[in-house]
């Protein structure tokens, strides 16, 4: 009888840290949550700072789609999908957690999502183009 009241015990506690995991995880947030949120864990840099990286030969990755990296995007930038980061940064630019890079997008959000996926991986310094491609463009910079 005591067996059976440990293990009933037992089962109520799992169900219940069960429960409180998953309600846990499921937190309602808006887009303008998750936003404030990614920033603030990622640098935001400005079109004059960027170029500054750019002129050291620092690493670009253009998060737009490939069509849209086709029709304008920076210099010598990498071209990977907003949707394949996680996957191809470690393989395509770099599995150096303390290498510098600058993501970027057309006008900055998608880059600033990439940016914060980026630093919860581990990468220490990714940074978003504030005001992306659109940005860097309006500031008179080259763009191919």
């Amino acid at each position: 009888m005591k067996r059976k009241n440990l293990i009933l015990v037992a089962l109520i506690i799992g169900i219940a840290f069960a429960y409180s995991a998953c309600t846990t995880l499921a937190k309602d947030m808006t887009v303008d949550d998750f936003k404030t949120k990614a920033l603030k864990h990622i640098t935001q840099i400005s079109p004059v700072d960027a170029k500054a990286l750019f002129d050291k030969g620092v690493v670009f990755v253009d998060v737009k789609e490939p069509d849209e990296f086709q029709a304008g995007h920076i210099r010598g930038a990498k071209n990977i999908p907003r949707g394949t980061v996680e996957w191809m940064v470690p393989k395509q630019v770099t599995d150096d957690k303390n290498a510098t890079m600058v993501v970027y997008c057309e006008h900055g959000s998608r880059g600033m999502l990439a940016a914060y996926a980026l630093v919860q991986m581990g990468y220490k310094n990714a940074k978003n183009l504030e005001g992306g491609r659109s940005a860097w463009e309006k500031a008179g910079f080259p763009l191919e």
